[in-house]
C-alpha cells in the first residue's frame, strides 16, 4: 500500500495549523454526526444522518426508532467526546483500561452486564465463516494486542491504525461493539498522530465487511488496507478543503441538502444523468424523505465535477467508482 500521497497531503493540512477554532468546532461537529451515523449504520442502526443529528445534537427522539437505536447514537457520541480526550496522550501510553471504557460507553444502557468487559462465551459472525477466537484465549490475546499497540513499530500512522482495527476485530474480545470499538480505536490512533478521523462510508459496508474477512480467512489484506487508506485519503481531503476555504464541509446539514433536480441544476447535468451516476455507486444519497424523494450532500456537487474530469480522461465507469 502506498501511503506518500496521504503523508503529502498531511504536510499540506500542517502548513495551515493552527486552524481557526471556529473551523476546528465547525469539523469537530460535522464528523461527530458523520461518524456515529457511520459507524452504526455499519452494525445494523436504521436511524439516518439527520435523525442521528437530532438525537445527538437536539436530545430528541425519533418516532419508530427503537430505544437501542437511540441510546446507540448518544453513547457512540459521548465515546467520540471520550477520544477526543485521549488524543494527549501517545499509543505507548494507552493502557487497557482507555479500550474497556470507550467499550462500555458503547454497551452503556444496551448491556449493561457486557459493557467494558471480556467475552466469556464463544461467538461468531453472522453470515461469515470466520473462526473467531475461544473465549479463554482472548485475555492472553488482548495482553498480546496491548503489548503492540504500545509497543516500539515503523508502520505509516494510517497502516498503524488500520492494522490496530484489524487486530481488535479478529480478536472479537467483546460479546457485542467489538467493529464500533475498533472504530474508535482507528481514529483515535490517526488523531493522535495529527490526522483527521477516517470515515467508513455506510455505501462502503459491504467491501469493507468483505475485505476484512478476506484478510481474517488467510487472504490478502491489500483490499482492507486500501478502504482504510482511501476514507483517511477522504478526511484530508475535507480539511484540506475547510482550510483553503474552498468547500467548508463542517457548515453543510440537514437543511443544505439538494433535491436531484437542485445537484443537476447546480452541476450542469440532466437529471436522468443523475440518476444513472447514483445507480452506478459513483454518488451518495445522503437522506431518502418519507416520500422518497432522494436528498444529496452539498459535496456531491464537486463529486459530480469529478466525474465529468475523469470520464473526459475516458476512464471507464467501474475506473472512475475506484478513483473517486
Amino acid at each position: 500500500m502506498e501511503y506518500e500521497k496521504l503523508t503529502q497531503k498531511m504536510r499540506e493540512l500542517d502548513g495551515f495549523r493552527p486552524l481557526p477554532p471556529a473551523l476546528v468546532r465547525n469539523l469537530n461537529d460535522w464528523f461527530r454526526v458523520e461518524l456515529t451515523y457511520t459507524s452504526n449504520a455499519i452494525e445494523g442502526n436504521t436511524l439516518t444522518r439527520r435523525e442521528t443529528a437530532v438525537v445527538i445534537e437536539q436530545g430528541l427522539t425519533v418516532g419508530g426508532k427503537t430505544l437501542r437505536e437511540h441510546l446507540e447514537a448518544t453513547n457512540h457520541a459521548q465515546a467520540l467526546d471520550f477520544i477526543h480526550d485521549l488524543v494527549k496522550k501517545k499509543p505507548s501510553q494507552l493502557a487497557a483500561k482507555d479500550l474497556l471504557d470507550i467499550h462500555e460507553m458503547i454497551l452503556k444502557g444496551i448491556d449493561d452486564d457486557n459493557a467494558g468487559h471480556y467475552r466469556s462465551i464463544p461467538v461468531r459472525i453472522s453470515g461469515s465463516t470466520v473462526v473467531l477466537p475461544n473465549p479463554r484465549k482472548v485475555p492472553d490475546l488482548m495482553d498480546d494486542f496491548q503489548a503492540w499497540l504500545t509497543g516500539k513499530h515503523d508502520l505509516h500512522p494510517v497502516a498503524f491504525a488500520g492494522e490496530a482495527h484489524y487486530r481488535l476485530v479478529s480478536i472479537h474480545p467483546f460479546v457485542d461493539g467489538n467493529g464500533r470499538t475498533a472504530r474508535l480505536l482507528m481514529n483515535l490512533l490517526l488523531m493522535m498522530a495529527g490526522y483527521p478521523p477516517a470515515i467508513i462510508r455506510k455505501r462502503d459496508r459491504l467491501a469493507y465487511i468483505g475485505a476484512l474477512e478476506q484478510a481474517q480467512l488467510g487472504g490478502s489484506k491489500a483490499d482492507y488496507e486500501k478502504i482504510i487508506a482511501k476514507a483517511a485519503d477522504r478526511s484530508l481531503d475535507i480539511y484540506l478543503k475547510a482550510a483553503q476555504g474552498e468547500f467548508a464541509i463542517g457548515d453543510v446539514d440537514t437543511n443544505q441538502l439538494l433535491k436531484i433536480g437542485e445537484l443537476a441544476k447546480a452541476t450542469g447535468e440532466t437529471v436522468p444523468t443523475i440518476r444513472f451516476w447514483t445507480k452506478a455507486g459513483l454518488l451518495e444519497v445522503a437522506e431518502v424523505t418519507e416520500s422518497g424523494y432522494q436528498l444529496y450532500a452539498a459535496d456531491m456537487v464537486q463529486r459530480c465535477e469529478q466525474i465529468k474530469r475523469l470520464k473526459s480522461e475516458r476512464h471507464t465507469l467501474e475506473e472512475i467508482k475506484q478513483l473517486l
